[in-house]
């Protein structure tokens, strides 16, 4: 994932904020070769900032109703 309009130096030394912001960029603007970590996205799932359509879609894989 490239990221031009972030300097990232900075927020790499807080690893909390680093991660919930580096989680809402690969949702809202594409993976590229990375993959997401299910782990990372469970436990950051309320603090993440992303579009409501791709919100639900997450929600309904991570978190399947059951039948």
């Amino acid at each position: 994932m490239q990221n031009w309009s972030t300097n990232t130096t900075n927020l790499e030394k807080n690893s909390a904020r680093y991660t919930i912001w580096k989680l809402e960029q690969m949702i809202n603007y594409g993976l590229g070769e990375e993959k997401l970590s299910e782990r990372l996205l469970r436990n950051n799932w309320n603090k993440i900032s992303i579009d409501p359509a791709k919100r639900q879609y997450l929600s309904s894989i991570l978190w399947p109703k059951p039948s």
